[in-house]
C-alpha cells in the first residue's frame, strides 16, 4: 500500500527535531554538522534569532494579503535587491522552479513585444538543473526527469558548458537567448570560466539575444558574492534566485533590466503567495545579516580554507575522492567510490552532505559556519575517508 506522503523522494531515515546554528538533532538525540543547508537553502543556519525574530513579528502583524493590494514589505524589499544587483525591477515567487519558469516567460514575451515572436528558443548546457515544471525540466533537458512526463516543451537547445563555440553554432533565427548556472549545482558543481560567461555576454550583444542567469543555487552570498556573475564582471539581462533568499522559508525572485520588466503589465503573469508579508520579513532578515560589512568576505576566507581542506584530502585519499571542486561556501568532492556510499559513510560520522552528478558530494554549510565547524567537518571527512580507504584496498586485494 503506498504512503500518505507520496514516494517522491529516496528519503535517509534519519528525522530533524530540531537545530542551532549548523547543527541538526535528530529525533534519535544524535546531533550532525549540517554541511547540506536543505540544498544550499538554509543560508542563516537553524534558529537565527534575526531570521526566527522577524518571521515572529510578522507572523504577529499579518501574514498574507493577495497581490491586488500594496506590499510594502515586497516594495522595499524589490528595491534593496535592485539597489544590490544589475536589475531594475524584481518579481516574487515561491521557488526556484517557479522563478526560472516566470523567467523563460519574460524573455519570450520580450521578444514578442519587440516585434520577434519567432524568437523564442533559449540555448541551455549540458549537465543544466533548472526545475521540475514541465518547461523547466525541458530546460534542464536530463532523459531520465523528462521520461514519462509526455511530450517535451519546445524551445530548448542544449550544448556542452564552457564551449563557445557550440553555443555560437547553435543560434539561429529563432533563438531567444541563452540561459546559464555560473555554477552548476545539481550537475556536479561544474562552473562557468569566467572567460565563458564573458563570451556569452559578447555573443548575447552582438546577436540581439538575452543573456539569463539561473542563481537560484550559487546565489544569495553562497560563492561570496551576493551573485555568483559578479565573479566574472559580466552582468545578466534577467536572472533567478531562490532557496537561500529567505533562510529556509519559501521563495523566489526574477530579477530583470527594465527592457524585459517592462512587459510583465497586468495580467501577464501572477502567483498567489509570491512577495507575502512573511515571506519578505524573512528574506529582509537574511539580507541584513549578508549585506552587512565583511559578511560576504568571511564567506570567501572560509570557503578558500574550507576548499584548501578539501583538497589536502583528495591529496591523501585517492581512493576515495578524486577532485575539489567549487567556490565560497558552494563545494563539491568528486568520488573514486560510488558516492552513496560516501554519502553513508559521512553520515556514520555525523556528517550531513548531498549528492550531485557526476559522482559528486556538495557541501554547502549555512554561510554563517565558522572555522571550527569547518575543521569539524573536515576532521569527519578524514575519518570517513580513512574507513572508505581501507575498505577498497581490501576490495582491491580480493579481486587480485
Amino acid at each position: 500500500m503506498i504512503a500518505a506522503l507520496m514516494p517522491t523522494y529516496s528519503r535517509a531515515p534519519i528525522a530533524f527535531e530540531r537545530g542551532e546554528g549548523v547543527w541538526l538533532w535528530s529525533d534519535q538525540g544524535r546531533r550532525y554538522l549540517d554541511f547540506g543547508s536543505g540544498v544550499a537553502t538554509s543560508s542563516l543556519g537553524h534558529n537565527h534569532p534575526q531570521l526566527v525574530g522577524a518571521i515572529t513579528a510578522q507572523a504577529a502583524r499579518v501574514i498574507h494579503v493577495s497581490n491586488v493590494f500594496r506590499i510594502p514589505e515586497a516594495e522595499r524589499l524589490a528595491q534593496r535587491l535592485v539597489d544590490a544587483s544589475f536589475a531594475d525591477s524584481v518579481f516574487f515567487c515561491n521557488s526556484g522552479a517557479e522563478a526560472n519558469e516566470g523567467l523563460i516567460k519574460i524573455v519570450r514575451k520580450a521578444m514578442a513585444e519587440t516585434g520577434r515572436p519567432e524568437r523564442y528558443r533559449l540555448i541551455c548546457f549540458e549537465g543544466a538543473f533548472h526545475g521540475r515544471t514541465l518547461a523547466t525540466l525541458a530546460a534542464t533537458g536530463n532523459a531520465k526527469y523528462l521520461a514519462g512526463f509526455g511530450p517535451v516543451v519546445d524551445g530548448f537547445d542544449h550544448v556542452p558548458l564552457n564551449d563557445i563555440e557550440a553555443v555560437r553554432a547553435a543560434i539561429g533565427p529563432q533563438t531567444a537567448g541563452i540561459l546559464v548556472e555560473p555554477i552548476q549545482g545539481e550537475g556536479g558543481i561544474r562552473a562557468c570560466t569566467p572567460a565563458f560567461l564573458k563570451a556569452l555576454r559578447a555573443l548575447c550583444d552582438e546577436h540581439g539575444l538575452i543573456l539569463a542567469m539561473d542563481e537560484v543555487q550559487c546565489g544569495m552570498g553562497r560563492t561570496g558574492r551576493l551573485f555568483a556573475h559578479e565573479w566574472a564582471g559580466v552582468a545578466p539581462d534577467v536572472a533567478s534566485a531562490a532557496k537561500g533568499i529567505a533562510g529556509g522559508f519559501p521563495m523566489g525572485a526574477i530579477l530583470a533590466r527594465e527592457s524585459l520588466a517592462k512587459h510583465l503589465t497586468p495580467g501577464s503573469h501572477g502567483s498567489t503567495f509570491g512577495g507575502n508579508p512573511l515571506a519578505c520579513a524573512a528574506a529582509h532578515a537574511v539580507l541584513d545579516v549578508i549585506l552587512s560589512p565583511g559578511f560576504l568576505d568571511d564567506v570567501v576566507r572560509k570557503g578558500a580554507r574550507l576548499k584548501a581542506g578539501l583538497e589536502a584530502l583528495v591529496q591523501k585519499f585517492p581512493t576515495v575522492f578524486t577532485e575539489a571542486r567549487g567556490q565560497g561556501l558552494l563545494l563539491g568532492l568528486k568520488c573514486a567510490l560510488p558516492q552513496a556510499e560516501v554519502q553513508e559513510a559521512l553520515i556514520q560520522e555525523g556528517l550531513l552532505v548531498i549528492n550531485a552528478a557526476e559522482n559528486v558530494v556538495r557541501l554547502m554549510p549555512p554561510l554563517i559556519v565558522s572555522d571550527a565547524e569547518c575543521d569539524a567537518a573536515l576532521d569527519m571527512l578524514r575519518a570517513a575517508a580513512a574507513r572508505l580507504h581501507k575498505t577498497a584496498n581490501k576490495r582491491a586485494v580480493a579481486a587480485a
